[in-house]
């Protein structure tokens, strides 16, 4: 697997450990208060860690498939992706 795959696949599981939280926390919210706006951020949450676990899957199952021209990209998207989930992550805590 080549270094820059292995960089997105633990960026990517980073960020599914760091939404696993989040649901955590936003499930608690929502059973304390009710609110419609938690709804969202479980299913904003959600669909991040649903994207986050198919990229994984992809970067293992379909390693031969991707070019090597295109693992930096990868490697930026998931990286810019964490800054976001991480910054979520410090206004929720």
């Amino acid at each position: 697997m080549n270094g820059l795959m292995e960089i997105s696949a633990a960026v990517g599981i980073v960020n599914i450990i760091l939404l696993v939280i989040l649901l955590t926390i936003y499930s608690r919210i929502y059973k304390s208060t009710r609110a419609v706006f938690t709804i969202g951020l479980i299913f904003f949450a959600g669909m991040l860690m649903l994207h986050n676990l198919i990229g994984v899957y992809a970067y293992f199952a379909m390693q031969p498939s991707y070019a090597a021209e295109l693992l930096p990209y990868l490697v930026a998207v998931n990286i810019a992706e964490l800054a976001g989930i991480a910054a979520l992550f410090k206004v929720t805590i």
